[in-house]
């Protein structure tokens, strides 16, 4: 082809690309609201799975959102509140003071909530544990937003009190949870009123009363495909029948329960009209069932079939309702962890390794650090993913003790067959954070658990089981079938969806971090992004806003032994 063809052809591509341009949509000014949603135990893997058989909201976030199938919660200890902590505060567990579910007192030897709030109470009476967010040691968007001088409003609702205080922060207009019987509640701080912090949800509560009431809650199939997974399985002495209803129907533990959170948030939407002033709003929501359904009945059967679908419709009147936002809305999904089926069924499909742990190991190693060490009492206490190091009263044992019993732990349980490896906290508070850079799924086990360390609330030893092994005993009729927890990918990968009415969809193959969702959402609405954050800014595009800002590059500096041949370009990725 002669250079003048060339030309021509460059020019006829130009004028057709300009064309294109001209019928691109404009980008959109920066949105009045921000729509959080986490989905509890909705691994990458469910994901992908239902992927293909979603029709609603997450067919609508998959198909025309930013779709990073490659999110990761990224550190060890895969549990509810620290991953929820995560979310919307831009920093690991290790940062945000969470680093479980649930800890020991050193001191006392009490059990403490993750979000325990001795001097608070719950409103209405509604019963349960007082809680709030004082345990947090980070702020969240909505913090940021309203210290930023133009504050707007920020709401949240869950399921779990865990999946809304976590999300919602320290200074948030509304946080609710659900509890069967009352409605939504909330927690009422020393000098608050109770009614007033439960006025924004007192007529949703009425009308929630008043239809189970005359329709009392029940969990029938609605898909065919669904009933198809029907099946009986042993496990230990108990047979476990998977269908729909179970044998013991609980209203937490169906679809109901985000049935009634995603009510509640478009109650909220409507009665605050959120998005429709002049400042920025923050609506947080956390959908709880697919995790109670998760550990109850397992990932794979008919429960979790007609979770996912169910899930799916609750999202999609969810963003009906956000669409409908005059002052534009950007929305993120993701989880606070992943999980994976019970042991006995992912042995029967092709994960021969799946087991529940051999319960005998905290006896053996109790049994040697008695010995070791001449106590009297049993020392190491298993809690979750770990090991507490206690006197009989469940108190910290004293240094220099508890170091050296730790270690000895450490060094027993790595020549257990069924551990993976094992650390003292002092080993981990000491590591050093992953090099800038590197993939969440390149870290090591050492610095996936040190992103879950936190003195005096992390366990002595940190303890990591073998792929596929389960820290659970057979269950009892009603009890906990899986469980999640590990640092292995099946816990710590999720989705990270990006959505806004008008958008392309976009798959994003790259990993990103839970830690991204608040820098990103944040430099999109126009607030400082803090210093000290973990996460980093992701470029949605979309949006008339300037491009993310980008930190220096770090250095790449070859080990001693390392010399490149002479002539070859060294370059910096690849090197983590």
């Amino acid at each position: 082809m002669t250079l003048r063809r060339w030309s021509g052809a460059l020019a006829g591509l130009s004028v057709l690309a300009a064309a294109g341009l001209a019928h691109a949509a404009e980008p959109k000014p920066a949105p009045r609201l921000v729509v959080a949603i986490s989905v509890d135990q909705f691994s990458a893997n469910l994901f992908t799975q239902y992927r293909g058989r979603f029709s609603k909201g997450l067919r609508t976030l998959s198909d025309e959102g930013l779709v990073y199938a490659n999110g990761w919660q990224s550190h060890a200890a895969t549990e509810t509140c620290p991953g929820h902590s995560t979310l919307l505060t831009g920093k690991h567990p290790n940062k945000t003071g969470i680093p479980a579910n649930d800890w020991l007192d050193p001191a006392t030897g009490r059990n403490v909530y993750c979000l325990s709030a001795p001097a608070n109470t719950i409103a209405g009476g509604a019963g349960g544990l007082p809680v709030g967010p004082d345990n947090m040691r980070a702020t969240t968007l909505g913090d940021w937003l309203k210290d930023s001088g133009r504050p707007g409003r920020v709401f949240a609702i869950s399921g779990k009190d865990r999946g809304a205080i976590t999300m919602a922060g320290h200074k948030a207009d509304g946080v609710f949870w659900y509890r069967e019987g009352f409605g939504f509640t909330t927690y009422v701080a020393p000098g608050e009123d109770g009614q007033a912090k439960l006025a924004p949800v007192l007529g949703l509560n009425a009308r929630l009363k008043a239809r189970f009431m005359a329709n009392p809650p029940s969990w029938t199939y609605e898909h065919d495909a669904c009933r198809a997974l029907e099946a009986d399985y042993q496990i230990g002495d108990y047979v476990f029948h998977s269908k729909v209803p179970p044998e013991r129907l609980e209203f937490d533990y169906t679809p109901l329960l985000d049935e009634v959170a995603a009510e509640g948030a478009l109650y909220l939407l409507a009665e605050q009209k959120l998005g429709r002033g002049p400042n920025t709003d923050v609506l947080a929501i956390s959908f709880s069932a697919t995790d109670k359904i998760g550990h109850t009945y397992g990932t794979q059967g008919p429960e979790m079939c007609e979770q996912m679908y169910r899930l799916d419709a609750a999202i999609g009147r969810l963003l009906d309702a956000v669409a409908k936002v005059p002052g534009g809305a950007i929305v993120v999904l993701t989880a606070d962890h992943g999980g994976t089926d019970f042991p006995e069924r992912s042995a029967a499909r092709g994960f021969p390794e799946a087991r529940r742990a051999d319960p005998k190991i905290l006896e053996r190693l109790n049994t040697y650090l008695k010995a070791q060490y001449r106590l009297a009492d049993n020392p190491a206490e298993f809690d979750g993913w770990g090991l507490f190091l206690v006197d009989k009263n469940k108190v910290r044992l004293p240094q220099p003790l508890r170091g050296r019993v730790a270690a000895a732990a450490v060094a027993f349980l790595k020549k257990e067959p069924d551990v993976a490896d094992a650390f003292t906290l002092d080993e981990l508070l000491r590591t050093r954070p992953p090099r800038p850079g590197t993939p969440p799924e390149e870290y090591s086990l050492r610095e996936r658990a040190a992103l879950s360390a936190v003195e005096g609330r992390s366990t002595d030893v940190a303890l990591v089981l073998q792929p596929g092994i389960a820290p659970l005993r057979p269950p009892k009729a009603g009890g906990a079938m899986s469980t999640h927890g590990s640092t292995w990918d099946y816990d710590r990968r999720v989705p990270i969806l990006f959505w806004w009415p008008g958008a392309a969809g976009q798959e994003r193959f790259f990993s990103i971090e839970t830690t991204d969702i608040a820098p990103t959402l944040a430099h999109l609405v126009g607030l400082p992004i803090p210093a000290d954050l973990d996460g980093r800014c992701l470029d949605l595009g979309g949006f008339a806003v300037d491009a993310c800002p980008r930190a220096a590059p770090v250095p790449v500096v070859a080990p001693p032994s390392a010399k490149p041949k002479k002539g070859w370009l060294r370059w910096p990725w690849g090197q983590g």
